[in-house]
Order: structure tokens, then sequence, then C-alpha cells
């Protein structure tokens, strides 16, 4: 009996420490090419030029990556719908 009480807690230790290397394995087997391409074509940086506010003729050049410009565009996209919200909700 008291050789299993003194078992119990160093397999309860072994299994705590070889859980995360399973889930790891896992999660790696998880990964679809399909999936590994998408997170590289977000990750890829485009540049894009921005036309300066006040001037005619100056332009300045903005690197981002796919990703950074999809959360740009959610970011304006909701500050716009904010705003006519807003706009509506005024009593007049």
């Amino acid at each position: 009996m008291l050789k299993l009480v003194r078992a119990i807690p160093a397999f309860a230790l072994l299994l705590s420490v070889s859980t995360p290397a399973i889930a790891q394995a896992a999660t790696d087997a998880a990964v679809t090419p399909e999936a590994k391409a998408e997170a590289d074509r977000m990750n890829e940086v485009v540049c894009e030029k921005q036309e300066v506010v006040g001037s005619r003729l100056s332009v300045k050049r903005v690197c981002k990556t796919r990703g950074q410009w999809a959360d740009q565009k959610l970011q304006d996209r909701m500050d716009v719908e904010r705003v006519q919200v807003q706009r509506g909700m005024k009593a007049e």
C-alpha cells in the first residue's frame, strides 16, 4: 500500500509533464498546408502610396503586412459606423 501511495504522485507528475508535449505534437499535425499558405500570405508585406493631407503633390509610401492592412480596414469601418450611429442618436 505504501508503494502505491508513493507511485501515484510520481505518475501524476509524469502525466503533467508529458501532456504539453503531446498537445504540441497534435497542434503541429493539425496545421494544414492551406492554413500555412494563408498565414504566409497574411505576413506578406505590401506597400501603398498615400496622399499627404494638405498637399496636392506629396505622397508617402506606407508598408504593412496584409494582416495589418486588413486590421486597419476593419478598424476604419468600425470608426465610420460608430460615427454614423452617434450622429443618428443626437436629439435635435
